[in-house]
C-alpha cells in the first residue's frame, strides 16, 4: 500500500495528498503533519518507513469539503486520489490480497474550484496565466464556476495593474520566466504555445477561426493555451465549463494599479475583509451573481462614454420607477445561481439539485422578461438583455416533468426524477413500494406467531434486512423448527433471518437496483441537455445579474439620496455637495451628519493644494472625490447633489502608506515608488490623489521632494490632482504655478480645545494644529507643554532666517531648471565628442579634465 502511495504522492508534486482509504481520505509524512496543524486534527502514526513511524491524519469523506475549503484558504493545494476499482474488480485482476487501485482524479486548488461549499457565493474565484510574448504580456483569465474567460495584452510595466484588477485567487506563469509574479504557480514553458492555444481554443469551441469572438494577439493565445492546459492537468483530463473568449482592449477601462486600489478600499478594507469597504457601502444586489458582477463593474470602470451613458440610463430609470424595481428585485431574490450551478454540471461535479437550480432560474428568467417586455420606452441596455432572457421554453418544460419540486444534492440513492416521467421507472418504484409493504405484513405475521410484541424487521448497509428482538425473547426464535436462522447477537438484542424475508429483500434490492440505475441514465440525459444549451444558460445568468447590479445600484442612490452623473469628454471634475459613500455610512449607523463639501477641477485650476489640521478631513475629501469618479465611470450613481466626471483614463491614490518588510521596503520607500509610478504613468486626462508626500524622511527633504513632486505634476503630468500636505511653505508655489490654487480644512480653537469643522474652504491653513490634536488624541499635558515651549524657539528662529522656504522664491520654475541641467549636460557632451583623444598628452589631458570639472560645477 505504501509502495502505491508513494508513487501517487510522486505525481501529486507540492500538493497534499488526500489518499482514499474505504470512508477517510489519509494523509501521511509530512502532508499529515501540515494538515494537523491546519485543520487542528490528531495527528497519529502507523507502521514504519525507514526505521521511523509514519505520521498520519484522516478525515471523513462525507466531510471532505469542509476540510478542503480550509485548506484552501490557508493557502494548500490538494491532490485527491480515489478508487477507481471495486474490492471485486481487484480481487479478479490479482487475486484475494490485489492492492484496490488508486489513482489521482483531480487537484483542488484556490483558483479552480466550483463546488458550492467551497465557494464564496458573492465573490469571483478567478484564475490567471501570465506570459511574456516578444516584450509584451498576455494574460488570460477564468472563473471556472461561470465559465467566463478574457484575455488581454499589456505591456510589462502595466502588468501589475492587470493583475490587481482582477484579483486573481491563484496565478500560472511559466516556470522559464524569470520576470513572474513571485506567488505564481510555475508550470512548463512549453505550456504556453500561442499556436497551440489558437489550436486549442478551436478545438474547445468547435470553430475553423476566432475572428468571430474577437482579435486575439499572440501574447494573448499563448496565455490562453497556458490557462486552458493548467486545467486540463487539475482536472485529469476533463475540462471545466469555458465559454468562449472575450478580448479586453487597451484603454477600454479605467487603470488603477495595486496601491490605489488598496488605498480607495475599493473590494476590501484595509483590514482585509470587506466591512468597511466600498463594495460594502454600496452593495443592494440580491443575487450573488449580481454582486460578483458589481464587484467587477468597481473593479474596471469604463473609459468608453456611450456603455457609461448606457449604464446610467438604466439605473436612472430603475431609480425612477420604484415599483418596477421593486417587482425585479422580488424575482432576482426568487432566482438561484445558474452560472455556478452550470459551471458545475458541465464540469461533472453537478447534482439533481443543480439541475433544479437550472429550472428554477431559468423559469424566473422567464418571468422577469414578461414584466421588462411590458414595459413601454424601456432603455438601450435594457433591451438588449431582453433576448437573452428567454429561449430556453423546451429546455425548462423538460426539467419540469423530469424532476421533482425539490432534488436533492445526492443522486446515490435516487429519488430525484419525478413520477410520471419514466413508466418503467414508476414500475420499478411500484414493485419496491409494494415489497416494502410485504415486509411490514411480515412484520405483524412474525410478532403474531412467536408473541414477541417487540419484533421488529430492521435494515442496515452491512446485513440488510433483518428480524430484531430483545435477548430476553431470542429462544424462541432459536428452536430448530422455528422457520428462523440466527445472525448476530448484540449487547441486548439478538438478528435473525428468515426466507420469506430474505426473498422480499431480494425483490426490493433488485428493483431499487433497477429504478437507480433507470435515474442516474435519466440524469445523465438532463446533464447532456444542459450542456447543449450552456452558451444561451450563461447569457442568461449575465444578463440576470447586469439587471441586479442596475437595480441595486437604483436601491442605493434612491436610499442616500445620490444623483446621476454626467460623464464629458473634458478634463474636469465639477463636484458640488460630494461625500465619501463609505465614512457617510459610519457616521449615520452612530447617528451623525457628513460635511458634504465641493470640488471644482478645470483646465485653467486642475491642482488643489489642500492644507490644514490632522483629522480635518483632508485625506477623506481625496478619497471621496476618487471614489465619485469611480462610482461614476462604473455606471452608478454618486454621492453628491451634482457631479460632472470628465473622462478619466487612469485613476491614483497615494493616501496612507505601510512598510512591505516582505520585499525589504520602509514606509518612505513604499510612498517612493507609489509616487514615481504616477509622475511616470499620469497624463492630461488622469484624476490623481496624493496625501502628505515627504513626510516619511527629514523636514528638508520632505519639503524638497513634495515641492518637487507639486511642480512636476502641474508641468509635466499637467493632470487634475488633489495634493494634501502640511508643508505651509507649498502655498508659495501658487505665484509661480498658474492652475494651482490653495484650499484648506477649516478648524478653530475655542477656549483651549480644537474644533474641527470638516470644511473645505479657499486660501491656505493659517496653522496646523498639531499640538491641540495632540491633546485631542490623550497626550499627556506636561509633553504637550514642552512641545509648545520647543515650537515657539523654533517660530522665533523661523521669523530670523526667513524659515524653510528662505530663498524657494529665486528658484527658477520647474521645466526651466530642467532645461538648464540638459543645456548644461548637453555643452559638456558637445565638447566631449569634439575632442581628439588620441592627439592628447598626459599633461593636455588633466589640464582638461580639470576644466571639464569646473564647467559642470557651473
Amino acid at each position: 500500500m505504501m509502495a502505491q502511495y508513494l508513487a501517487l504522492k510522486q505525481q501529486a508534486g507540492d500538493c497534499l495528498l488526500f489518499y482514499r482509504m474505504g470512508d477517510f481520505f489519509e494523509l501521511f509524512f509530512d502532508d499529515a503533519k501540515i494538515a494537523a496543524q491546519v485543520l487542528d486534527i490528531a495527528l497519529t502514526s502507523r507502521g514504519e518507513h525507514g526505521g521511523a513511524p509514519i505520521p498520519m491524519c484522516g478525515v471523513p469523506v462525507h466531510s471532505a469539503e469542509s476540510y478542503l475549503a480550509r485548506l484552501i484558504k490557508a493557502g494548500c493545494r490538494v491532490a485527491i486520489a480515489e478508487q477507481v476499482e471495486t474490492p471485486e474488480e481487484a480481487k479478479k485482476r490479482g487475486g484475494s490480497k490485489a492492492l484496490v487501485a488508486r489513482d489521482i482524479v483531480r487537484f483542488v486548488t484556490a483558483g479552480t474550484l466550483t463546488e458550492e461549499a467551497l465557494l464564496e457565493p458573492r465573490r469571483a474565484n478567478v484564475l490567471a496565466a501570465v506570459c511574456e510574448v516578444r516584450g509584451l504580456i498576455g494574460i488570460a483569465a477564468c472563473d471556472i464556476s461561470t465559465g467566463r474567460m478574457e484575455l488581454e495584452e499589456c505591456e510589462p510595466a502595466a502588468m501589475g495593474a492587470a493583475l490587481a484588477r482582477l484579483g486573481a485567487s491563484e496565478i500560472v506563469a511559466s516556470e522559464d520566466w524569470a520576470d513572474a509574479p513571485f506567488d505564481a504557480v510555475r508550470r512548463p514553458g512549453r505550456g504556453f504555445d500561442s499556436n497551440a492555444g489558437e489550436a486549442r481554443l478551436k478545438d474547445l469551441h468547435g470553430v475553423s477561426t476566432l475572428e468571430g469572438f474577437g482579435a486575439f494577439t499572440r501574447p494573448m493565445l499563448a496565455a490562453a493555451n497556458g490557462l486552458v492546459d493548467y486545467l486540463d492537468h487539475v482536472g485529469r483530463g476533463r475540462l471545466p465549463l469555458l465559454l468562449p473568449p472575450v478580448a479586453r482592449t487597451a484603454g477600454g477601462h479605467m487603470a488603477m494599479d495595486e496601491a490605489t486600489r488598496a488605498s480607495l478600499e475599493i473590494l476590501v478594507s484595509t483590514g482585509g475583509t470587506r466591512k468597511g469597504s466600498l463594495f460594502e457601502a454600496i452593495d443592494r444586489c440580491v443575487t450573488g451573481a449580481g454582486a460578483r458582477l458589481l464587484a467587477e463593474d468597481l473593479s474596471a470602470p469604463l473609459t468608453a462614454a456611450p456603455a457609461i451613458r448606457a449604464r446610467l440610463e438604466l439605473v436612472s430609470w430603475l431609480h425612477d420607477d420604484p415599483l418596477l424595481r421593486g417587482d425585479l428585485r422580488a424575482i432576482l431574490k426568487a432566482a438561484p445561481d445558474i452560472g455556478r450551478a452550470l459551471g458545475r454540471v458541465v464540469a461533472g461535479r453537478g447534482s439533481p439539485r443543480d439541475l433544479g437550480q437550472l429550472r428554477d432560474g431559468l423559469s424566473e428568467a422567464w418571468r422577469l422578461r414578461e414584466v421588462l417586455g411590458a414595459r413601454a420606452q424601456r432603455p438601450a441596455l435594457a433591451e438588449a438583455l431582453l433576448p437573452a432572457l428567454g429561449g430556453h421554453g423546451a429546455l425548462i418544460d423538460l426539467y419540469v416533468r423530469a424532476l421533482v419540486p425539490a432534488p436533492p444534492t445526492e443522486r446515490a440513492q435516487g429519488g430525484f426524477i419525478a413520477e410520471g416521467y419514466d413508466a418503467a421507472l414508476d414500475e420499478l418504484r411500484r414493485a419496491a413500494g409494494n415489497s416494502r409493504r410485504a415486509i411490514a405484513a411480515l412484520e405483524a405475521k412474525y410478532r403474531d406467531e412467536t408473541g414477541v410484541s417487540a419484533l421488529k424487521i430492521r435494515h442496515n448497509g452491512v446485513l440488510g434486512y433483518f428480524i430484531e428482538v430483545p435477548a430476553r425473547h431470542a429462544d424462541k426464535l432459536m428452536l430448530p423448527d422455528s422457520g428462523f436462522t440466527h445472525r448476530q447477537t448484540m449487547a441486548g438484542a439478538v438478528r435473525f433471518n428468515a426466507l420469506a424475508l430474505h426473498e422480499e429483500a431480494s425483490r426490493i434490492a433488485e428493483a431499487g437496483g433497477h429504478a437507480l440505475v433507470a435515474e442516474e441514465a435519466h440524469f445523465e440525459e438532463l446533464v447532456a441537455a444542459a450542456f447543449r444549451a450552456r452558451k444561451g444558460i450563461a447569457a442568461t445568468a449575465a444578463a440576470l445579474a447586469r439587471i441586479d447590479v442596475a437595480c441595486g445600484q437604483a436601491e442605493r442612490a434612491a436610499e442616500g439620496g445620490w444623483t446621476l452623473p454626467h460623464v464629458v469628454a473634458e478634463p474636469v471634475l465639477d463636484i458640488a455637495g460630494g461625500r465619501h459613500p463609505v465614512v457617510e455610512a459610519a457616521l449615520a449607523a452612530r447617528g451623525e451628519r457628513f460635511v458634504a463639501n465641493d470640488c471644482r477641477l478645470a483646465p485653467e485650476d486642475r491642482l488643489w493644494l489642500v492644507g490644514g489640521p490632522n483629522m480635518g478631513g483632508k485625506s477623506t475629501f481625496l478619497r471621496q472625490n476618487a471614489l465619485i469618479v469611480l462610482l461614476a465611470q462604473a455606471g452608478g450613481f454618486v454621492p453628491a447633489e451634482a457631479a460632472t466626471i470628465g473622462m478619466v483614463d487612469r485613476l491614483f491614490s497615494r493616501v496612507g502608506a505601510s512598510d512591505n518588510l516582505a520585499r525589504g521596503r520602509s514606509t518612505f520607500m513604499v510612498e517612493m515608488v507609489e509616487t514615481a509610478a504616477i509622475l511616470a504613468q499620469a497624463s492630461e486626462r488622469s484624476f490623481v490623489i496624493l496625501d502628505e508626500v515627504g513626510r516619511g524622511t527629514s523636514t528638508y527633504d520632505g519639503l524638497a521632494l513634495a515641492w518637487a513632486v507639486v511642480e512636476a505634476v502641474h508641468e509635466v503630468n499637467r493632470c487634475r490632482c488633489l495634493f494634501a500636505t502640511h508643508y505651509h511653505e507649498l502655498a508659495r508655489l501658487a505665484e509661480s504655478c498658474d492652475a494651482l490654487s490653495l484650499h484648506h480644512v477649516r478648524a478653530r480653537e475655542w477656549k483651549g480645545d480644537l474644533v474641527l469643522l470638516h470644511e473645505l474652504a479657499e486660501g491656505p491653513a493659517d496653522k496646523s494644529y498639531g499640538l491641540a490634536v495632540a491633546r485631542l488624541a490623550g497626550v499627556p499635558a506636561p509633553v504637550v507643554k514642552r512641545a509648545k515651549a520647543v515650537l515657539d524657539k523654533l517660530e522665533k528662529g523661523r521669523a530670523s532666517t526667513g524659515g524653510l522656504a528662505a530663498g524657494l522664491g529665486d528658484l527658477p520654475l520647474f521645466a526651466a531648471a530642467i532645461e538648464a541641467v540638459e543645456e548644461k549636460v548637453d555643452a559638456l557632451r558637445a565638447r566631449l565628442n569634439g575632442l581628439d583623444i588620441d592627439a592628447l598628452s598626459p599633461r593636455e589631458a588633466l589640464d582638461l579634465l580639470y576644466e571639464l570639472k569646473a564647467q559642470a560645477n557651473g
